[in-house]
């Protein structure tokens, strides 16, 4: 299965090699950043970003266009462009075709967006749909935000809940393997319906136009563990949780423990990481609540140390995350269970 690639070869083979550098690049490849930032004049700039989806099946259409435009929304732009690469396997008929087109149609209108431009193919050897999206949105230049921009004594704040994408992935693509396991007809139902939860479209430009974000991010590969270490890193600080302050849905806890993960590592679209002053904390949550958006204060910002972040355990230990990537609890599922 999939996974990104390690920090030392990022640096040594992709950040190092980037072409004709531009001086109109505010924001470029870099660890943790959700999208490149690039100065057009105007007080006005891009937010570009590419992401595939490699992980899921049934809703690879939906979850393409929502989780490259997260990525756009958590710098404070609003995504407008979509461009799409689409690799069919050999076999893949118009019904497939048809369902894609038709679940990324319906996801751009939701955010707004319009599809001008991409490739679709049909691809030798591959086993199943990959799509990459590369969305682009437009924020004034003194809105973004950045990854990298948490500050000590930040508290750290979650939306929703932990593995919100891979609750619905699961649910829809290990339904068999999990009613095996005995996971309840009633639970999976309602596990496939988080898919409709993975924007965070609006409660990242609510909280970058009222302007009370220091950065935000959008947990995907490593869930939630996943993206705080990547702020923690992109920001040079260590963060700070608490295991039993986090909010956990009964139906990502019960499929979870069916299938022996890590809830709080597993790909988690749909939860916005924000860290907000502390003393505009409640001002935050206000804003995301008329939303209809719930938000929890999960832990804080600290000066460095010798993790990225620190977990007080609900059993009481404490687990230091020493690694800025995370695998990601999906690919050990995909792993263990594939072909069942």
């Amino acid at each position: 299965m999939s996974a990104k690639l390690p920090p030392n070869m990022l640096l040594k083979y992709i950040f190092s090699r980037v072409g004709s550098r531009d001086p109109s690049v505010i924001v470029g490849p870099s660890i943790g950043e959700d999208a490149a930032i690039i100065d057009i004049g105007g007080g006005r700039v891009l937010a570009v970003h590419a992401d595939p989806i490699t992980g899921a099946v049934e809703h690879i259409g939906w979850l393409s266009v929502h989780i490259a435009c997260n990525d756009i929304a958590v710098r404070g732009a609003r995504p407008k462009w979509l461009v799409p690469v689409i690799l069919l396997p050999q076999s893949a008929g118009d019904k497939l075709v048809d369902e894609i087109s038709r679940q990324m149609d319906e996801a751009a209108n939701e955010v707004g967006a319009m599809i001008v431009g991409g490739h679709t193919e049909f691809t030798l050897g591959l086993s199943r749909p990959i799509i990459s999206v590369t969305a682009i949105g437009v924020a004034d230049k003194s809105r973004i935000v950045v990854t990298s921009g948490a500050r000590v004594g930040d508290a750290v704040i979650m939306t929703k809940t932990v593995g919100v994408e891979g609750t619905a992935i699961l649910s829809t693509d290990f339904r068999d393997v999990l009613r095996g396991l005995g996971v309840s007809e009633d639970v999976l139902k309602r596990g496939r319906e988080f898919i409709k939860k993975v924007s965070i479209v609006k409660e990242a430009l609510a909280l970058a136009e009222a302007g009370l974000a220091t950065s935000m991010h959008d947990p995907t590969e490593g869930g939630l563990v996943g993206g705080l270490a990547e702020i923690a890193y992109a920001s040079r600080k260590t963060i700070e949780i608490w295991e039993d302050r986090v909010p956990i849905a009964a139906e990502t806890r019960i499929i979870a423990s069916a299938l022996k993960i890590d809830p709080l590592k597993l790909i988690g679209s749909g939860s916005l990481v924000a860290t907000i002053p502390e003393d505009r904390v409640s001002k935050a949550i206000e804003i995301l609540r008329a939303l209809g958006v719930e938000a929890t204060v999960i832990g804080r910002v600290l000066d460095a140390s010798d993790s990225y972040v620190v977990i007080h355990k609900r059993g009481g230990g404490i687990e230091k995350v020493t690694d800025v990537y995370i695998r990601d609890e999906i690919y050990t599922v995909w792993e263990r269970l594939q072909g069942k």
